[in-house]
């Protein structure tokens, strides 16, 4: 089911971005969506992505794919034309729980992406754990020395923020700032 499930989530996403257009407060949040490696595997992946831009008429630079590094495993060089692809009509793509998995500096420069997301096993303990500090740290000025922008996942603490902030990481994500919302508590909460 990952496939209609996942061309669900994408239409959703562009419905939700069109009608943030229209709104003031809204119209320049940037979404993001989980891609997994089965539903970007697919041959006609980025013709489904651009056909959903072009059927809700939204601007492709506020959305944001996120994909994990497993997706590179078996066709690095498709991937990465794909990824190519959606770049060049504007898309923004990250690359999720970076530093955990298959992590590899060689292809890191290869791959069009703008974000790099520090994944939260690092940011649990990023405010007691010099290792964990130092990992994140380096992920920073990775990201920033190749021109991304860096994201941390799991944010829980006003500690840990001031921890990354200190990293040099600007961006968060987690359970400090709110809880998952369905859209209508997001948008009260943006109006509050």
């Amino acid at each position: 089911l990952i496939h209609p499930i996942g061309q669900w989530v994408i239409d959703s996403a562009c419905k939700q971005l069109k009608i943030w257009e229209s709104n003031q407060r809204t119209r320049n949040l940037i979404l993001a969506i989980n891609i997994s490696p089965k539903q970007f595997g697919q041959a006609d992946f980025v013709q489904h992505i651009i056909k959903a831009i072009e059927r809700f008429e939204v601007n492709p630079d506020r959305l944001k794919l996120e994909i994990t590094e497993s997706l590179l495993l078996e066709d690095r060089d498709g991937a990465i034309e794909k990824m190519r692809l959606l770049k060049e009509k504007g898309i923004r793509l990250s690359l999720d729980d970076f530093g955990t998995g298959y992590s590899s500096l060689s292809y890191l420069k290869h791959l069009p992406l703008h974000q790099l997301k520090i994944d939260q096993s690092f940011v649990k303990k990023v405010d007691t754990d010099s290792a964990d500090k130092a990992i994140v740290r380096t992920i920073v000025i990775l990201g920033g020395t190749l021109g991304l922008n860096v994201i941390a996942e799991g944010v829980e603490t006003s500690s840990q923020r001031a921890s990354l902030i200190e990293c040099g990481c600007h961006h968060f994500q987690g359970y400090y700032f709110s809880k998952p919302l369905t859209i209508d508590d997001f948008q009260k909460l943006m109006v509050s």
